[in-house]
């Protein structure tokens, strides 16, 4: 079983893959950064749909986690994500996979233990987790975080669950 998690941004849009092996062992295979430019919206969203279906179809993934929405002080911030959400969902409507996706409280409770964990708890947690060494940028971090707490609620309420709110 392959899963992309995606952490998605207007300017940075986060990306992890792993494969969930025999006994629920967890194994990375890629993580990254889509780096959007500093262009118009329209220039930036077909930048992320893009180089979201290149992943996609470089990694052949089973199934997509993806971060719920969450309320947001900033309107304008909450638009803007919205739109990056709205190119991923068409994506991976194109690709034609399940989504399930999860509040940012419960990837964090996931992985840490805790739901109000920082940035770096994750990234920390997510390297050990894998066995990954050096460095791991935060979106990155994120989206990997999103593919282990959907490899976790498939295990926990049993492959095919509608775990997370499936679309």
């Amino acid at each position: 079983m392959r899963i992309l998690g995606i952490d998605p941004g207007s300017r940075i849009t986060g990306f992890g893959v792993i494969d969930v092996l025999a006994g629920g062992k967890l194994r990375y295979c890629d993580s990254g950064s889509i780096r959007l430019g500093s262009g118009e919206m329209p220039t930036r969203l077909a930048e992320l749909d893009a180089s979201l279906s290149e992943v996609i179809a470089q990694w052949n993934p089973h199934e997509i986690s993806l971060e719920r929405v969450f309320v947001m002080r900033n309107v304008d911030s909450a638009l803007k994500l919205g739109q990056a959400r709205g190119v991923v969902l068409c994506a991976v409507g194109r690709a034609a996979l399940p989504l399930a996706e999860y509040a940012p409280r419960l990837v964090k409770q996931t992985v840490t233990g805790t739901g109000a964990a920082t940035k770096e708890q994750i990234q920390h947690m997510i390297r050990q987790l894998l066995g990954l060494r050096g460095i791991l940028a935060a979106d990155a971090a994120d989206a990997l975080a999103l593919s282990v707490c959907h490899a976790h609620q498939r295990r926990r309420l049993g492959a095919g669950s509608t775990a997370g709110g499936w679309g």
